[in-house]
């Protein structure tokens, strides 16, 4: 299944496109069908000849409502830029082409509407010609055009073989996985309770599902599904769902949260990003300013911080962490929209690379550089050796593949690298390991040095000291005994060249004590005897190796 969303400027015949298509009135609320202006989403779909489903979402052109409009265009994969042929090219036309680019949409269809009204064909011509100046300096400069009058249904034929032609062109979507819903509705039905509305980008939900909804960590289990107003058992990604949710009040639920499985997609404050300021940006980006990010169906006012420029001048592009008012739900390398609070104004967008770095990172540093184009080129190897150097502990293949993005299979065909150890079934980044091993090395240099006379330390000791969970502090371990860094006898660790070493007259304590044994094998001494002559501390020394029992 596939969805398709309309963009362009306020009455340029959105919404009466989506009826003429469809049969479906798209403006649901009573105030948008008494104003003929569309003011939120409205939703629609369509079977075509082949057969195939697919979703639409209206959005609105009226520039009041235009965030309103960046909550429905996220989750698209082909858009609808619809002009109308008696006004041509507007200024909503413009902006929404420009958010079009900025989030990638994979291809557009340019819609010319209300050809019923334009008898010119000159002045046709003259549209078109904008149109494709439009277009030509953009990734969509061969994007099919077609004619079409919503009032006679003149060109709708045309535009449905359009449509065809382009969903041969998309690729498979990604239906392994977590399943990720962002949420653009949300609403309580009498005898049914709770339900909420999205695009499933990605994996398959089934009823009967336990779910989870950040930011808020709220979990339910889906009651029922459905697509297209039919009840469905699965649902995968590429289409329009609606999820019956049962344990979550739908007062706690707002557009832009995500539906997931639990414990799989954390929400966040900061993300390493890359931005984009576009080159018809009344204002240049700022390092520290101020601005309201779109992703997926969300909105949050956020503080830009650009890592290596002061400013991102217009048609520029640079490196910079977003820090958000609030808690998030972001997915590596999703596309959003940044705007300028007053005058609301478009500036530009940009990609995430990280949505979880550690820290906010110091700005102008050349290796901090270095992982924004690692984590920018996008390579496989990249991303899990990234995943791995912030993780900081070993992880589980699966736990890898979660915080990765990457498939399982993916990640086990990239191990067999220079920068990665993996000890089944766990992986840590070489650098990480080779740190725990110097902090490791240097405990136990310290406690031999403050114990000479102790066999070793106790690997409990050492985990406190490291500050590692107990199955991370194992894997660690046993990499460094199987290395021979640390040798374990019994109970102790020790460095591999370290000997209980005594004193003099400790030593001098010891040849009398084995005197008195070698001459009393049938009555030794007591261990109070003992104790008495060789002292407390070597005596729980000779007891910690085995020598007395």
């Amino acid at each position: 299944m596939r969805v398709v969303g309309t963009a362009g400027h306020v009455d340029h015949g959105k919404s009466s496109l989506v009826k003429a298509l469809t049969g479906i009135e798209p403006d649901r609320l009573a105030e948008e069908q008494a104003r003929k202006l569309t003011i939120d989403l409205g939703f629609a779909w369509l079977t075509l000849p082949n057969g195939e489903t697919i979703g639409i979402v209206d959005v609105p052109g009226h520039e009041d409502f235009i965030e309103n409009m960046l909550a429905g265009v996220g989750g698209i994969d082909i858009g609808l830029l619809v002009i109308a042929a008696d006004e041509g090219v507007m200024p909503q036309t413009r902006e929404h082409f420009a958010i079009l680019k900025l989030l990638e949409i994979p291809h557009i269809i340019v819609v010319l509407t209300k050809i019923d009204l334009v008898d010119d064909a000159e002045w046709l011509t003259l549209v078109e010609l904008d149109i494709h100046e439009l277009l030509e300096a953009s990734p969509y400069a061969d994007a099919p055009l077609v004619r079409v009058s919503a009032r006679t249904g003149e060109g709708i034929d045309a535009l449905v073989q359009a449509l065809l032609l382009s969903l041969e062109t998309l690729p498979p979507k990604f239906i392994e996985g977590t399943p990720i819903l962002p949420i653009d509705r949300v609403f309580t039905k009498t005898g049914f309770g709770t339900i909420v509305t999205g695009t499933l980008i990605r994996g398959i939900l089934q009823v009967g599902d336990y779910v989870e909804i950040q930011p808020n960590d709220i979990q339910g289990r889906v009651r029922g599904l459905q697509q297209y107003q039919k009840d469905v058992d699965v649902a995968y990604a590429g289409g329009r769902v609606a999820v019956n949710i049962s344990g979550i009040e739908h007062k706690s639920i707002m557009r832009g949260d995500v539906l997931t499985f639990p414990e799989t997609l954390h929400s966040t404050k900061l993300a390493d990003v890359e931005l984009h300021c576009l080159l018809d940006a009344p204002y240049s980006l700022k390092h520290n300013m101020s601005v309201k990010v779109f992703v997926g169906t969300a909105e949050c006012m956020a503080r830009v911080r650009l890592l290596f420029d002061d400013e991102l001048r217009v048609g520029q592009s640079g490196y910079a962490q977003l820090l958000f008012e609030r808690n998030v739900p972001l997915l590596r390398y999703q596309r959003f929209i940044i705007r300028i609070p007053s005058p609301p104004t478009t500036i530009g967008g940009g990609i995430i690379l990280d949505v979880g770095p550690r820290r906010k990172w110091k700005r102008q540093r050349s290796e901090v550089k270095a992982r924004f184009e690692r984590l920018s080129r996008g390579q496989p190897i990249d991303l899990l050796i990234e995943t791995l150097s912030q993780v900081r502990y070993p992880i589980t293949i699966q736990m890898a593949s979660a915080k990765s993005e990457l498939a399982e299979e993916m990640i086990l065909a990239l191990i067999d690298h220079d920068d990665i150890v993996y000890m089944p079934p766990y992986l840590i980044h070489s650098e990480v390991l080779f740190h725990y091993q110097k902090r490791a090395l240097q405990a136990l240099q310290d406690w031999h040095a403050e114990h000479p006379m102790m066999t070793g330390m106790r690997p409990v000791v050492l985990q406190e000291r490291l500050g590692l969970e107990h199955s991370a502090f194992g894997v660690i371990l046993e990499w460094l005994i199987l290395k021979g860094s640390i040798v374990q006898e019994g109970d102790f660790l020790r460095l591999p060249d370290f000997q209980v070493t005594y004193t003099k007259t400790q030593q001098n304590a010891l040849r009398q004590l084995e005197k008195m044994l070698s001459q009393n094998l049938h009555m030794p001494p007591s261990i109070k005897e003992a104790t008495a002559l060789v002292g407390e501390d070597v005596f729980e020394s000779l007891l910690m190796q085995g020598v007395f029992i």
